[in-house]
Protein backbone atom coordinates (compact mmCIF):
# COMPACT_ATOMS: atom_id res chain seq x y z
CA UNK A 1 0.00 0.00 0.00
CA UNK A 2 1.59 3.23 -1.23
CA UNK A 3 1.38 6.50 0.65
CA UNK A 4 1.73 10.03 -0.81
CA UNK A 5 3.67 12.73 1.05
CA UNK A 6 1.52 15.34 2.77
CA UNK A 7 2.23 18.88 1.55
CA UNK A 8 2.50 21.68 4.15
CA UNK A 9 1.60 24.35 1.64
CA UNK A 10 -1.89 25.94 1.79
CA UNK A 11 -4.01 25.64 -1.29
CA UNK A 12 -4.03 28.84 -3.38
CA UNK A 13 -6.94 31.23 -2.81
CA UNK A 14 -9.49 31.27 -5.53
CA UNK A 15 -10.18 34.40 -7.56
CA UNK A 16 -13.47 35.16 -5.78
CA UNK A 17 -11.86 35.31 -2.34
CA UNK A 18 -9.06 37.52 -3.63
CA UNK A 19 -11.57 39.83 -5.27
CA UNK A 20 -13.58 40.14 -2.04
CA UNK A 21 -10.48 40.97 -0.02
CA UNK A 22 -9.38 43.52 -2.60
CA UNK A 23 -12.79 45.19 -2.56
CA UNK A 24 -12.80 45.27 1.25
CA UNK A 25 -9.35 46.87 1.32
CA UNK A 26 -10.41 49.41 -1.30
CA UNK A 27 -13.56 50.31 0.68
CA UNK A 28 -11.56 50.67 3.90
CA UNK A 29 -9.00 52.88 2.18
CA UNK A 30 -11.75 55.04 0.68
CA UNK A 31 -13.46 55.28 4.06
CA UNK A 32 -10.26 56.40 5.79
CA UNK A 33 -9.51 58.87 3.00
CA UNK A 34 -12.96 60.48 3.10
CA UNK A 35 -12.90 60.57 6.91
CA UNK A 36 -9.53 62.33 6.82
CA UNK A 37 -10.86 64.86 4.31
CA UNK A 38 -13.90 65.51 6.52
CA UNK A 39 -11.71 66.07 9.58
CA UNK A 40 -9.44 68.36 7.56
CA UNK A 41 -12.41 70.38 6.26
CA UNK A 42 -13.78 70.69 9.80
CA UNK A 43 -10.43 71.95 11.07
CA UNK A 44 -10.16 74.45 8.20
CA UNK A 45 -13.61 75.82 9.09
CA UNK A 46 -13.10 75.96 12.86
CA UNK A 47 -9.52 77.23 12.82
CA UNK A 48 -10.36 80.76 11.52
CA UNK A 49 -13.16 81.05 14.08
CA UNK A 50 -10.81 80.07 16.89
CA UNK A 51 -8.19 82.50 15.57
CA UNK A 52 -10.72 85.36 15.50
CA UNK A 53 -11.94 84.54 19.01
CA UNK A 54 -8.42 84.44 20.46
CA UNK A 55 -7.50 87.67 18.67
CA UNK A 56 -10.59 89.35 20.12
CA UNK A 57 -9.61 88.10 23.56
CA UNK A 58 -6.08 89.40 23.06
CA UNK A 59 -7.23 92.87 21.92
CA UNK A 60 -10.34 93.34 24.04
CA UNK A 61 -9.91 91.47 27.32
CA UNK A 62 -7.58 94.11 28.74
CA UNK A 63 -10.29 96.77 28.34
CA UNK A 64 -12.98 94.85 30.19
CA UNK A 65 -13.74 95.99 33.71
CA UNK A 66 -16.72 96.56 35.95
CA UNK A 67 -17.26 100.07 34.59
CA UNK A 68 -17.56 98.72 31.05
CA UNK A 69 -20.75 96.84 32.02
CA UNK A 70 -22.22 99.53 34.30
CA UNK A 71 -21.36 102.93 32.78
CA UNK A 72 -22.55 104.68 29.65
CA UNK A 73 -20.05 106.05 27.07
CA UNK A 74 -17.85 108.86 28.31
CA UNK A 75 -17.86 112.26 26.55
CA UNK A 76 -15.34 112.91 23.80
CA UNK A 77 -11.88 113.51 25.21
CA UNK A 78 -12.50 111.75 28.52
CA UNK A 79 -11.16 108.31 29.30
CA UNK A 80 -13.16 105.46 30.75
CA UNK A 81 -16.84 104.89 30.20
CA UNK A 82 -18.57 101.73 29.14
CA UNK A 83 -21.28 100.22 26.98
CA UNK A 84 -23.95 99.31 29.51
CA UNK A 85 -26.67 101.15 27.60
CA UNK A 86 -25.59 99.49 24.35
CA UNK A 87 -25.75 96.00 25.89
CA UNK A 88 -29.26 96.66 27.21
CA UNK A 89 -30.31 98.25 23.91
CA UNK A 90 -29.10 95.26 21.89
CA UNK A 91 -31.05 92.97 24.20
CA UNK A 92 -34.24 95.00 23.69
CA UNK A 93 -33.88 95.15 19.90
CA UNK A 94 -33.09 91.44 19.62
CA UNK A 95 -36.00 90.58 21.91
CA UNK A 96 -38.40 92.58 19.72
CA UNK A 97 -36.95 90.99 16.58
CA UNK A 98 -37.25 87.47 18.01
CA UNK A 99 -40.81 87.97 19.21
CA UNK A 100 -41.84 89.03 15.71
CA UNK A 101 -39.54 87.02 13.45
CA UNK A 102 -39.49 83.56 15.07
CA UNK A 103 -43.30 82.96 15.17
CA UNK A 104 -43.75 84.25 11.61
CA UNK A 105 -40.85 82.18 10.28
CA UNK A 106 -41.99 78.97 11.99
CA UNK A 107 -45.60 79.50 10.88
CA UNK A 108 -44.49 80.03 7.27
CA UNK A 109 -42.30 76.92 7.40
CA UNK A 110 -45.15 74.83 8.80
CA UNK A 111 -47.44 76.03 6.03
CA UNK A 112 -44.91 75.19 3.32
CA UNK A 113 -44.18 71.71 4.70
CA UNK A 114 -47.60 70.61 5.95
CA UNK A 115 -50.35 72.49 4.13
CA UNK A 116 -49.00 74.21 1.04
CA UNK A 117 -47.69 71.40 -1.11
CA UNK A 118 -48.48 72.08 -4.74
CA UNK A 119 -50.29 75.35 -4.02
CA UNK A 120 -49.38 78.59 -5.84
CA UNK A 121 -49.28 80.50 -2.55
CA UNK A 122 -46.63 78.12 -1.21
CA UNK A 123 -44.50 78.70 -4.29
CA UNK A 124 -44.80 82.45 -3.82
CA UNK A 125 -43.90 82.21 -0.12
CA UNK A 126 -40.88 80.01 -0.86
CA UNK A 127 -39.68 82.35 -3.61
CA UNK A 128 -40.11 85.40 -1.37
CA UNK A 129 -38.12 83.74 1.43
CA UNK A 130 -35.29 82.89 -0.94
CA UNK A 131 -35.20 86.45 -2.28
CA UNK A 132 -35.26 88.01 1.20
CA UNK A 133 -32.45 85.69 2.27
CA UNK A 134 -30.20 87.29 -0.33
CA UNK A 135 -31.15 90.94 0.19
CA UNK A 136 -28.24 92.98 1.64
CA UNK A 137 -28.81 94.16 5.18
CA UNK A 138 -28.34 97.82 4.28
CA UNK A 139 -31.17 97.55 1.74
CA UNK A 140 -33.37 96.15 4.49
CA UNK A 141 -32.47 99.09 6.70
CA UNK A 142 -33.27 101.64 4.00
CA UNK A 143 -36.61 99.93 3.32
CA UNK A 144 -37.66 100.04 6.97
CA UNK A 145 -36.43 103.62 7.13
CA UNK A 146 -38.84 104.53 4.33
CA UNK A 147 -41.74 102.48 5.67
CA UNK A 148 -41.55 103.18 9.41
CA UNK A 149 -39.01 105.87 10.33
CA UNK A 150 -40.23 108.43 7.81
CA UNK A 151 -43.84 107.75 8.79
CA UNK A 152 -43.09 108.16 12.50
CA UNK A 153 -40.72 111.08 11.78
CA UNK A 154 -38.14 109.72 14.25
CA UNK A 155 -35.85 106.74 14.78
CA UNK A 156 -36.91 104.05 17.21
CA UNK A 157 -36.02 100.69 18.73
CA UNK A 158 -39.20 99.27 17.22
CA UNK A 159 -38.03 100.10 13.69
CA UNK A 160 -34.72 98.39 14.40
CA UNK A 161 -36.50 95.31 15.73
CA UNK A 162 -38.72 95.14 12.64
CA UNK A 163 -35.71 95.33 10.33
CA UNK A 164 -33.93 92.51 12.13
CA UNK A 165 -37.12 90.44 12.35
CA UNK A 166 -37.59 90.57 8.58
CA UNK A 167 -34.01 89.40 8.17
CA UNK A 168 -34.67 86.46 10.52
CA UNK A 169 -37.84 85.25 8.81
CA UNK A 170 -36.41 83.67 5.61
CA UNK A 171 -33.74 81.65 7.43
CA UNK A 172 -36.23 80.32 9.98
CA UNK A 173 -38.82 79.60 7.29
CA UNK A 174 -36.55 77.54 5.07
CA UNK A 175 -34.99 75.70 8.02
CA UNK A 176 -38.40 74.84 9.46
CA UNK A 177 -39.57 73.54 6.10
CA UNK A 178 -36.48 71.37 5.66
CA UNK A 179 -36.64 69.97 9.19
CA UNK A 180 -40.34 69.12 8.91
CA UNK A 181 -39.56 67.39 5.63
CA UNK A 182 -37.30 64.95 7.51
CA UNK A 183 -40.14 63.80 9.81
CA UNK A 184 -41.29 60.32 8.66
CA UNK A 185 -44.74 60.24 7.11
CA UNK A 186 -45.55 57.15 9.17
CA UNK A 187 -45.68 59.32 12.30
CA UNK A 188 -48.19 61.69 10.70
CA UNK A 189 -50.26 58.79 9.39
CA UNK A 190 -50.34 57.19 12.84
CA UNK A 191 -51.66 60.41 14.39
CA UNK A 192 -54.22 60.89 11.63
CA UNK A 193 -55.29 57.28 12.00
CA UNK A 194 -56.07 57.92 15.66
CA UNK A 195 -58.40 60.74 14.66
CA UNK A 196 -56.09 63.65 15.46
CA UNK A 197 -56.83 66.69 13.23
CA UNK A 198 -54.18 67.66 10.71
CA UNK A 199 -53.45 71.00 12.35
CA UNK A 200 -52.98 69.30 15.71
CA UNK A 201 -50.73 66.68 14.12
CA UNK A 202 -48.58 69.40 12.60
CA UNK A 203 -48.19 71.21 15.93
CA UNK A 204 -47.99 68.36 18.44
CA UNK A 205 -46.28 65.69 16.35
CA UNK A 206 -44.36 67.14 13.42
CA UNK A 207 -43.12 70.31 15.15
CA UNK A 208 -42.14 68.45 18.31
CA UNK A 209 -40.22 65.83 16.36
CA UNK A 210 -38.35 68.42 14.30
CA UNK A 211 -37.86 70.89 17.17
CA UNK A 212 -34.07 70.41 17.56
CA UNK A 213 -33.45 71.35 13.93
CA UNK A 214 -35.93 74.22 14.07
CA UNK A 215 -34.26 75.61 17.18
CA UNK A 216 -30.92 75.41 15.39
CA UNK A 217 -32.38 77.46 12.53
CA UNK A 218 -33.74 80.05 14.97
CA UNK A 219 -30.35 80.35 16.65
CA UNK A 220 -28.65 80.67 13.28
CA UNK A 221 -30.98 83.53 12.35
CA UNK A 222 -30.48 85.14 15.78
CA UNK A 223 -26.70 84.96 15.52
CA UNK A 224 -26.84 86.43 12.02
CA UNK A 225 -28.77 89.55 12.97
CA UNK A 226 -27.17 90.09 16.39
CA UNK A 227 -24.10 91.69 14.84
CA UNK A 228 -25.81 93.67 12.07
CA UNK A 229 -24.97 97.36 11.99
CA UNK A 230 -26.29 98.72 8.69
CA UNK A 231 -30.02 98.17 9.37
CA UNK A 232 -29.71 99.80 12.80
CA UNK A 233 -28.01 102.88 11.37
CA UNK A 234 -31.22 103.68 9.47
CA UNK A 235 -33.69 102.57 12.14
CA UNK A 236 -32.49 102.58 15.78
CA UNK A 237 -29.80 105.20 15.03
CA UNK A 238 -28.11 104.87 18.43
CA UNK A 239 -28.13 106.75 21.71
CA UNK A 240 -25.42 107.85 24.14
CA UNK A 241 -27.71 107.61 27.16
CA UNK A 242 -30.07 105.11 28.77
CA UNK A 243 -33.21 104.40 26.78
CA UNK A 244 -35.83 101.72 27.37
CA UNK A 245 -38.73 102.95 25.23
CA UNK A 246 -39.51 101.27 21.93
CA UNK A 247 -40.59 104.56 20.39
CA UNK A 248 -37.23 106.30 20.89
CA UNK A 249 -33.72 105.94 19.42
CA UNK A 250 -31.78 103.32 21.32
CA UNK A 251 -28.16 102.27 21.64
CA UNK A 252 -26.88 98.92 20.40
CA UNK A 253 -23.55 97.14 20.64
CA UNK A 254 -22.93 96.97 16.86
CA UNK A 255 -23.68 100.70 16.51
CA UNK A 256 -21.41 101.65 19.40
CA UNK A 257 -18.62 99.44 18.06
CA UNK A 258 -18.98 101.08 14.65
CA UNK A 259 -18.81 104.61 16.13
CA UNK A 260 -15.75 103.76 18.20
CA UNK A 261 -14.00 101.90 15.39
CA UNK A 262 -14.12 104.81 12.93
CA UNK A 263 -13.10 107.39 15.53
CA UNK A 264 -9.55 108.85 15.68
CA UNK A 265 -9.13 108.08 19.40
CA UNK A 266 -7.06 105.13 20.63
CA UNK A 267 -9.18 104.87 23.76
CA UNK A 268 -12.30 104.37 21.68
CA UNK A 269 -10.53 101.80 19.50
CA UNK A 270 -9.69 99.86 22.65
CA UNK A 271 -13.32 99.98 23.77
CA UNK A 272 -14.43 98.87 20.29
CA UNK A 273 -12.35 95.70 20.64
CA UNK A 274 -13.84 95.10 24.08
CA UNK A 275 -17.36 95.59 22.73
CA UNK A 276 -16.69 93.14 19.90
CA UNK A 277 -15.53 90.54 22.40
CA UNK A 278 -18.61 91.07 24.58
CA UNK A 279 -20.90 90.81 21.55
CA UNK A 280 -19.37 87.50 20.44
CA UNK A 281 -19.51 86.07 23.97
CA UNK A 282 -23.13 87.13 24.47
CA UNK A 283 -24.15 85.47 21.20
CA UNK A 284 -22.30 82.26 22.09
CA UNK A 285 -23.75 82.12 25.61
CA UNK A 286 -27.33 82.83 24.50
CA UNK A 287 -27.20 80.24 21.71
CA UNK A 288 -25.68 77.64 24.04
CA UNK A 289 -28.24 78.21 26.79
CA UNK A 290 -31.17 78.01 24.40
CA UNK A 291 -29.85 74.76 22.90
CA UNK A 292 -29.32 73.24 26.35
CA UNK A 293 -32.79 74.06 27.65
CA UNK A 294 -34.41 73.11 24.33
CA UNK A 295 -32.68 69.72 24.30
CA UNK A 296 -33.78 69.10 27.88
CA UNK A 297 -37.35 69.88 26.90
CA UNK A 298 -37.17 67.51 23.93
CA UNK A 299 -35.70 64.71 26.03
CA UNK A 300 -38.34 65.14 28.74
CA UNK A 301 -41.09 65.18 26.14
CA UNK A 302 -39.68 62.07 24.48
CA UNK A 303 -39.38 60.19 27.74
Amino acid sequence: MSTQPISNQRPPLDLQTRSMRLNTARRNATNYFISALSVLATVLVILPLIAILFYLIYKGASSLNFAFFTHIPAPVGESGGGMANSIVGSGIILLVASLMGIPIGIAAGVYLAEFGRGKPLATAVRFTADVLNGVPSIVMGISIYSLIVLQQKHFSALAGGVALAIMMVPTITRTTEEMLGTVPHAIREAALGLGVPKWRTAISVSLRTASPGIITGCMLAFARVAGETAPLLFTAFGNQFWSFKLNEPIAALPLQIYVYAISPYDEWHRLAWAGSLVLIVLIMVSVTLVRIFANRGVLKGGS
